[in-house]
Protein backbone atom coordinates (compact mmCIF):
# COMPACT_ATOMS: atom_id res chain seq x y z
CA UNK A 1 0.00 0.00 0.00
CA UNK A 2 1.15 3.64 -0.90
CA UNK A 3 2.08 5.57 2.79
CA UNK A 4 3.93 9.22 3.57
CA UNK A 5 6.68 8.54 5.51
CA UNK A 6 9.54 10.40 7.18
CA UNK A 7 12.49 9.70 6.96
CA UNK A 8 14.76 12.94 7.99
CA UNK A 9 14.04 17.15 7.99
CA UNK A 10 12.85 17.56 4.95
CA UNK A 11 12.83 14.30 3.21
CA UNK A 12 9.16 12.89 3.51
CA UNK A 13 8.46 10.31 0.87
CA UNK A 14 5.48 8.50 -0.88
CA UNK A 15 6.83 4.81 -0.11
CA UNK A 16 5.10 1.81 -0.83
CA UNK A 17 4.77 -0.36 1.88
CA UNK A 18 3.31 -3.85 3.25
CA UNK A 19 -0.36 -3.65 4.01
CA UNK A 20 -0.84 -3.74 7.96
CA UNK A 21 -1.78 -7.79 8.93
CA UNK A 22 -4.97 -9.18 10.03
CA UNK A 23 -5.67 -8.28 13.66
CA UNK A 24 -5.03 -10.09 16.58
CA UNK A 25 -6.80 -10.21 19.93
CA UNK A 26 -7.53 -6.49 20.92
CA UNK A 27 -6.67 -5.14 17.40
CA UNK A 28 -8.31 -3.09 14.75
CA UNK A 29 -7.77 -3.15 11.32
CA UNK A 30 -9.00 0.55 9.83
CA UNK A 31 -8.96 1.65 6.26
CA UNK A 32 -7.87 5.45 6.20
CA UNK A 33 -10.57 8.08 4.94
CA UNK A 34 -9.01 11.68 5.99
CA UNK A 35 -5.82 12.86 7.81
CA UNK A 36 -5.05 16.43 8.67
CA UNK A 37 -1.57 17.70 8.45
CA UNK A 38 -0.72 18.66 12.13
CA UNK A 39 1.59 21.39 13.62
CA UNK A 40 3.40 18.70 14.94
CA UNK A 41 3.45 17.15 11.70
CA UNK A 42 4.92 20.30 9.93
CA UNK A 43 7.61 20.47 12.96
CA UNK A 44 8.52 16.92 12.02
CA UNK A 45 9.07 17.70 8.16
CA UNK A 46 10.71 20.79 9.32
CA UNK A 47 13.50 20.10 11.59
CA UNK A 48 12.95 16.52 12.91
CA UNK A 49 13.16 14.16 14.51
CA UNK A 50 11.87 15.66 17.28
CA UNK A 51 8.63 12.75 18.45
CA UNK A 52 9.56 10.35 15.52
CA UNK A 53 12.25 8.02 17.57
CA UNK A 54 15.34 7.95 16.71
CA UNK A 55 15.90 4.32 17.99
CA UNK A 56 13.20 1.88 18.94
CA UNK A 57 10.81 3.45 21.23
CA UNK A 58 10.64 2.25 24.95
CA UNK A 59 7.09 1.31 24.63
CA UNK A 60 6.00 0.55 21.44
CA UNK A 61 9.53 -0.68 19.63
CA UNK A 62 8.52 1.86 16.51
CA UNK A 63 11.34 4.16 14.92
CA UNK A 64 11.88 5.37 11.61
CA UNK A 65 10.73 5.47 8.69
CA UNK A 66 7.54 6.69 10.35
CA UNK A 67 4.29 6.68 8.81
CA UNK A 68 3.01 10.01 10.05
CA UNK A 69 -0.53 10.93 10.81
CA UNK A 70 -2.14 10.90 14.02
CA UNK A 71 -5.63 13.03 12.88
CA UNK A 72 -7.39 10.87 11.17
CA UNK A 73 -10.82 8.19 11.07
CA UNK A 74 -11.81 5.61 8.54
CA UNK A 75 -13.90 2.57 8.16
CA UNK A 76 -13.45 -0.42 10.33
CA UNK A 77 -12.15 -3.60 8.22
CA UNK A 78 -11.52 -5.88 10.60
CA UNK A 79 -11.60 -6.99 14.20
CA UNK A 80 -9.13 -9.01 16.57
CA UNK A 81 -10.88 -11.46 19.10
CA UNK A 82 -12.29 -9.81 21.96
CA UNK A 83 -13.10 -6.34 20.32
CA UNK A 84 -16.60 -5.95 21.14
CA UNK A 85 -17.53 -2.10 20.41
CA UNK A 86 -16.54 -1.99 16.61
CA UNK A 87 -16.85 -4.28 14.05
CA UNK A 88 -16.19 -4.52 9.85
CA UNK A 89 -17.91 -1.45 8.29
CA UNK A 90 -18.23 0.71 11.03
CA UNK A 91 -17.22 4.72 10.17
CA UNK A 92 -15.18 5.58 13.29
CA UNK A 93 -12.26 8.39 14.50
CA UNK A 94 -9.22 7.68 15.93
CA UNK A 95 -7.64 8.87 19.39
CA UNK A 96 -3.69 8.23 18.82
CA UNK A 97 -2.55 7.97 22.09
CA UNK A 98 -0.99 4.73 22.77
CA UNK A 99 0.55 4.20 26.30
CA UNK A 100 0.01 1.55 29.32
CA UNK A 101 -3.32 0.23 30.25
CA UNK A 102 -2.70 -0.29 33.69
CA UNK A 103 0.56 -0.55 36.33
CA UNK A 104 1.62 2.97 35.25
CA UNK A 105 1.34 5.98 37.91
CA UNK A 106 -1.09 7.57 35.88
CA UNK A 107 -2.66 5.17 33.65
CA UNK A 108 -3.39 3.15 37.36
CA UNK A 109 -5.50 6.38 37.32
CA UNK A 110 -7.41 6.62 34.16
CA UNK A 111 -4.89 9.94 33.09
CA UNK A 112 -3.55 7.82 30.21
CA UNK A 113 -2.49 10.90 28.60
CA UNK A 114 0.68 11.77 31.40
CA UNK A 115 1.94 8.47 31.06
CA UNK A 116 5.81 8.80 30.67
CA UNK A 117 5.85 5.97 28.34
CA UNK A 118 3.14 7.66 25.76
CA UNK A 119 3.45 6.93 22.50
CA UNK A 120 1.48 8.31 19.53
CA UNK A 121 -0.13 6.71 16.16
CA UNK A 122 1.84 8.39 13.28
CA UNK A 123 4.84 9.26 15.48
CA UNK A 124 5.92 6.70 17.24
CA UNK A 125 3.73 3.73 16.38
CA UNK A 126 4.22 1.26 13.18
CA UNK A 127 0.56 2.52 11.94
CA UNK A 128 -0.39 6.52 11.13
CA UNK A 129 -3.04 8.15 9.22
CA UNK A 130 -1.41 9.01 5.78
CA UNK A 131 -1.59 5.70 4.85
CA UNK A 132 -3.86 3.81 2.88
CA UNK A 133 -4.60 1.21 6.19
CA UNK A 134 -3.95 1.20 9.92
CA UNK A 135 -3.57 -1.10 12.58
CA UNK A 136 -4.47 0.12 15.90
CA UNK A 137 -5.15 -0.84 19.56
CA UNK A 138 -8.95 -1.34 20.29
CA UNK A 139 -9.07 1.59 22.84
CA UNK A 140 -7.75 3.96 19.63
CA UNK A 141 -10.83 3.10 17.83
CA UNK A 142 -14.22 5.06 18.33
CA UNK A 143 -17.13 4.78 16.91
CA UNK A 144 -18.51 8.23 15.40
CA UNK A 145 -22.26 9.77 15.27
CA UNK A 146 -24.31 8.95 12.03
CA UNK A 147 -24.34 13.17 12.32
CA UNK A 148 -20.74 13.24 11.23
CA UNK A 149 -18.85 13.40 8.55
CA UNK A 150 -15.68 11.12 7.68
CA UNK A 151 -14.10 14.88 7.32
CA UNK A 152 -15.38 15.31 10.77
CA UNK A 153 -13.92 12.38 12.05
CA UNK A 154 -10.72 13.95 11.02
CA UNK A 155 -10.96 16.80 13.22
CA UNK A 156 -12.07 15.54 16.46
CA UNK A 157 -8.13 15.11 17.70
CA UNK A 158 -7.45 18.81 17.28
CA UNK A 159 -10.83 20.04 18.98
CA UNK A 160 -10.12 17.56 21.84
CA UNK A 161 -6.38 19.77 22.56
CA UNK A 162 -8.77 22.69 22.28
CA UNK A 163 -11.90 21.61 24.38
CA UNK A 164 -9.15 20.23 27.14
CA UNK A 165 -7.40 23.63 27.02
CA UNK A 166 -10.72 25.22 27.96
CA UNK A 167 -11.38 22.93 30.33
CA UNK A 168 -8.10 23.50 32.16
CA UNK A 169 -8.79 27.35 31.77
CA UNK A 170 -12.12 26.25 33.33
CA UNK A 171 -13.98 28.89 30.85
CA UNK A 172 -17.58 29.06 32.03
CA UNK A 173 -20.63 31.41 30.75
CA UNK A 174 -20.18 35.22 30.03
CA UNK A 175 -16.56 34.57 30.04
CA UNK A 176 -14.19 37.02 28.20
CA UNK A 177 -11.22 34.97 27.00
CA UNK A 178 -8.11 36.19 24.91
CA UNK A 179 -7.02 33.24 22.54
CA UNK A 180 -3.00 33.86 20.70
CA UNK A 181 -2.57 32.64 17.77
CA UNK A 182 -4.97 32.12 14.52
CA UNK A 183 -3.82 28.68 13.10
CA UNK A 184 -6.10 25.74 13.56
CA UNK A 185 -5.70 25.32 17.01
CA UNK A 186 -6.08 28.75 17.90
CA UNK A 187 -9.14 29.07 16.11
CA UNK A 188 -10.92 25.78 17.69
CA UNK A 189 -9.88 26.98 21.26
CA UNK A 190 -11.74 29.98 20.50
CA UNK A 191 -14.84 28.15 19.06
CA UNK A 192 -14.80 25.43 21.93
CA UNK A 193 -14.39 28.86 24.38
CA UNK A 194 -17.56 30.03 23.21
CA UNK A 195 -19.48 26.36 22.71
CA UNK A 196 -18.53 26.40 26.50
CA UNK A 197 -20.19 29.78 27.11
CA UNK A 198 -17.61 32.51 26.61
CA UNK A 199 -19.68 35.71 25.83
CA UNK A 200 -16.45 37.56 24.67
CA UNK A 201 -13.73 36.08 22.44
CA UNK A 202 -10.37 37.90 21.25
CA UNK A 203 -7.93 36.32 18.99
CA UNK A 204 -4.31 37.85 18.01
CA UNK A 205 -1.71 36.41 15.41
CA UNK A 206 1.23 38.36 13.52
CA UNK A 207 -0.41 37.30 10.30
CA UNK A 208 -3.32 39.60 8.83
CA UNK A 209 -4.03 36.96 6.36
CA UNK A 210 -4.78 34.25 9.75
CA UNK A 211 -6.83 36.98 11.15
CA UNK A 212 -9.51 37.89 7.79
CA UNK A 213 -9.24 33.50 8.00
CA UNK A 214 -10.25 33.41 11.65
CA UNK A 215 -12.81 36.09 11.15
CA UNK A 216 -14.77 34.17 8.53
CA UNK A 217 -14.65 30.87 10.24
CA UNK A 218 -15.84 32.09 13.33
CA UNK A 219 -17.88 35.46 12.88
CA UNK A 220 -18.36 37.69 15.93
CA UNK A 221 -14.23 37.85 17.16
CA UNK A 222 -12.47 40.94 17.93
CA UNK A 223 -9.28 39.64 16.11
CA UNK A 224 -6.01 42.13 17.14
CA UNK A 225 -2.48 42.05 15.90
CA UNK A 226 0.16 42.60 17.87
CA UNK A 227 2.66 44.72 15.20
CA UNK A 228 0.08 47.44 14.79
CA UNK A 229 -2.26 47.17 18.56
CA UNK A 230 -1.13 46.15 21.96
CA UNK A 231 -2.83 43.44 23.09
CA UNK A 232 -3.30 44.19 26.85
CA UNK A 233 -4.22 47.40 26.40
CA UNK A 234 -7.22 46.75 23.52
CA UNK A 235 -8.52 43.72 25.70
CA UNK A 236 -8.66 46.62 28.97
CA UNK A 237 -10.25 48.95 26.87
CA UNK A 238 -12.40 46.34 25.80
CA UNK A 239 -13.56 44.49 29.19
CA UNK A 240 -16.11 44.87 31.98
CA UNK A 241 -14.12 47.62 34.25
CA UNK A 242 -10.78 48.24 32.46
CA UNK A 243 -9.36 45.03 34.14
CA UNK A 244 -8.79 42.60 31.15
CA UNK A 245 -9.87 38.97 30.34
CA UNK A 246 -10.59 36.58 32.36
CA UNK A 247 -8.67 33.38 30.58
CA UNK A 248 -5.94 33.56 28.08
CA UNK A 249 -5.25 30.59 26.34
CA UNK A 250 -1.83 30.89 24.25
CA UNK A 251 -1.78 28.49 21.18
CA UNK A 252 2.03 29.12 19.49
CA UNK A 253 4.59 28.12 21.44
CA UNK A 254 6.05 31.63 21.70
CA UNK A 255 7.50 33.88 24.30
CA UNK A 256 5.67 36.89 23.22
CA UNK A 257 2.09 35.81 23.05
CA UNK A 258 2.62 34.09 26.77
CA UNK A 259 4.00 37.43 27.71
CA UNK A 260 0.54 39.03 26.17
CA UNK A 261 -1.35 36.54 27.79
CA UNK A 262 -0.13 37.08 31.17
CA UNK A 263 0.14 40.82 30.42
CA UNK A 264 -4.12 40.92 29.59
CA UNK A 265 -5.52 38.87 31.81
CA UNK A 266 -7.10 40.14 34.88
CA UNK A 267 -5.97 39.60 38.62
CA UNK A 268 -6.87 36.26 39.71
CA UNK A 269 -7.84 35.72 35.43
CA UNK A 270 -6.46 32.24 34.41
CA UNK A 271 -3.71 31.75 31.76
CA UNK A 272 -3.26 28.17 29.67
CA UNK A 273 -0.26 27.11 28.02
CA UNK A 274 -1.69 24.70 25.09
CA UNK A 275 1.44 25.65 22.33
CA UNK A 276 4.90 24.06 22.94
CA UNK A 277 7.43 26.06 23.42
CA UNK A 278 10.81 25.45 22.07
CA UNK A 279 12.78 26.79 25.05
CA UNK A 280 12.74 28.74 27.96
CA UNK A 281 10.82 31.54 28.41
CA UNK A 282 11.39 34.46 31.18
CA UNK A 283 7.84 35.69 32.51
CA UNK A 284 7.66 38.78 34.46
CA UNK A 285 7.04 36.44 37.75
CA UNK A 286 6.44 39.35 40.14
CA UNK A 287 3.76 40.32 37.60
CA UNK A 288 2.42 36.94 38.02
CA UNK A 289 2.69 37.00 41.90
CA UNK A 290 0.55 40.63 42.12
CA UNK A 291 -1.56 39.51 40.00
CA UNK A 292 -2.98 36.51 41.73
CA UNK A 293 -2.68 34.90 38.44
CA UNK A 294 -2.68 31.18 37.71
CA UNK A 295 -0.94 29.71 34.95
CA UNK A 296 -1.38 26.32 33.95
CA UNK A 297 -0.17 23.64 30.69
CA UNK A 298 -2.59 21.55 29.05
CA UNK A 299 -1.34 18.55 27.49
CA UNK A 300 -3.20 16.47 24.69
CA UNK A 301 -6.61 15.21 26.42
CA UNK A 302 -7.92 12.60 28.50
CA UNK A 303 -8.71 9.71 26.21
CA UNK A 304 -11.92 9.70 27.42
CA UNK A 305 -13.04 12.94 25.32
CA UNK A 306 -13.90 11.39 22.27
CA UNK A 307 -17.85 10.64 21.98
CA UNK A 308 -17.67 14.33 23.58
CA UNK A 309 -15.98 15.84 21.40
CA UNK A 310 -17.99 14.00 18.77
CA UNK A 311 -21.22 15.12 20.06
CA UNK A 312 -19.56 19.15 20.12
CA UNK A 313 -18.98 18.72 16.38
CA UNK A 314 -22.02 16.99 15.28
CA UNK A 315 -24.79 19.06 17.03
CA UNK A 316 -22.26 22.43 15.46
CA UNK A 317 -21.22 23.95 18.61
CA UNK A 318 -17.88 23.88 17.36
CA UNK A 319 -18.41 23.86 13.63
CA UNK A 320 -14.93 22.31 13.54
CA UNK A 321 -14.99 21.88 9.35
CA UNK A 322 -14.86 25.64 9.19
CA UNK A 323 -10.75 25.05 9.41
CA UNK A 324 -10.25 23.61 6.69
CA UNK A 325 -9.01 25.71 3.47
CA UNK A 326 -7.96 22.35 1.47
CA UNK A 327 -8.13 18.66 0.35
CA UNK A 328 -5.12 17.22 -1.04
CA UNK A 329 -4.12 13.73 -2.91
CA UNK A 330 -1.68 11.49 -0.85
CA UNK A 331 0.69 12.21 -3.58
CA UNK A 332 0.00 15.63 -3.47
CA UNK A 333 0.60 15.68 0.15
CA UNK A 334 4.10 17.21 0.53
CA UNK A 335 3.90 19.82 -2.28
CA UNK A 336 0.46 21.20 -1.92
CA UNK A 337 0.20 20.19 1.77
CA UNK A 338 3.48 20.55 4.03
CA UNK A 339 4.91 23.21 1.83
CA UNK A 340 2.36 25.36 1.78
CA UNK A 341 0.78 25.31 5.36
CA UNK A 342 4.92 26.31 6.03
CA UNK A 343 4.16 28.85 3.68
CA UNK A 344 4.50 32.24 5.88
CA UNK A 345 2.00 33.77 3.42
CA UNK A 346 -0.21 31.53 6.17
CA UNK A 347 -2.93 31.39 3.61
CA UNK A 348 -4.37 27.95 4.76
CA UNK A 349 -5.59 26.40 8.13
CA UNK A 350 -6.18 22.81 7.79
CA UNK A 351 -5.29 21.13 5.12
CA UNK A 352 -6.99 17.59 4.70
CA UNK A 353 -5.29 14.01 3.16
CA UNK A 354 -8.41 12.25 1.09
CA UNK A 355 -7.01 9.32 1.33
CA UNK A 356 -9.77 7.57 -1.49
CA UNK A 357 -7.76 10.07 -4.23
Amino acid sequence: MKALRFHAAKDLRIDTIDPPPSPGPGEVLVENRFCGICGTDLHEYAYGPIFVPKKPHPFTGAHGPQVLGHEFGGVVKAVGEGVGHVKPGDRVSVQPLIMPRRGDYYADRGLFHLSSDLALVGLSWHSGGMAQAALLNDYNVQPIPDELSDQEAALIEPTAVAVYACDRAGVTAGNSVLVTGAGPIGILVAMAARAAGASQIFLSDLNDTRLALAREALGEVRTINPKTEKVGDVIRAETEGGVGCDVAIECVGNEHALKNCADAVRKQGVVVQTGLHPGENPLNWFDVTFKDIDIRGSWAYPTHYWPRVARLIASGQIPASRIVTKYVSLGEAVTEGFDQLLDPAGRHLKILIDLSR
